[in-house]
């Protein structure tokens, strides 16, 4: 069985705790690191080389969307699905334009999350379900290329 590494940037410590705990059943999911910033991130990600990164939008010393985009750079193997509470469609369009794979509300978190990092790591893209109407002009979503995932979330391949 495959192994993927995942680094948790959340300034919210009991949210990074709430990521562990979700992904507590699911052996193949290993959290390595957490960072509490975006300056921590990088520096975690380029030590750590994650295979996946669950990023938050509202973090200090750097945004999640300046964090991801030079992440996307930095360690470009790894994929960068966001974790949020941030729903505004304009945010959302950043976040696939800074070369994110995914994005998940953290109210959906829990029947969300390991469906959305199964997604990015089959090659997909994945946007929560109860936004997945909004059609999105970059990273490649159009709504004529999307399908359910079994979960309820949206994939676009």
């Amino acid at each position: 069985m495959a192994h993927f590494r995942i680094l948790v940037v959340d300034d919210y410590e009991a949210w990074r705790k709430r990521i562990r705990a979700i992904l507590e059943p699911w052996p193949e999911l290993d959290v390595i690191g957490e960072a509490s910033d975006g300056l921590e991130a990088l520096q975690k990600a380029e030590e750590l080389r994650p295979d996946i990164i669950l990023l938050d939008i509202g973090i200090p010393r750097l945004n999640g969307i300046e964090t991801g985009h030079r992440l996307s750079q930095l360690v470009p193997t790894a994929k960068v699905l966001f974790v949020t509470q941030e729903n505004d469609p304009e945010v959302i369009e950043a976040t696939f334009s800074s070369g994110t794979c995914g994005y998940v509300i953290k109210t959906d978190a829990g029947s969300e999350l390991v469906p959305a990092i199964q997604a990015v790591l089959r090659g997909d893209r994945f946007i929560r379900s109860r936004i997945a109407g909004l059609t999105l002009r970059t990273g490649g979503f159009s709504a004529q290329r999307e399908h359910r995932s079994s979960q309820g979330g949206v994939l676009f391949g």
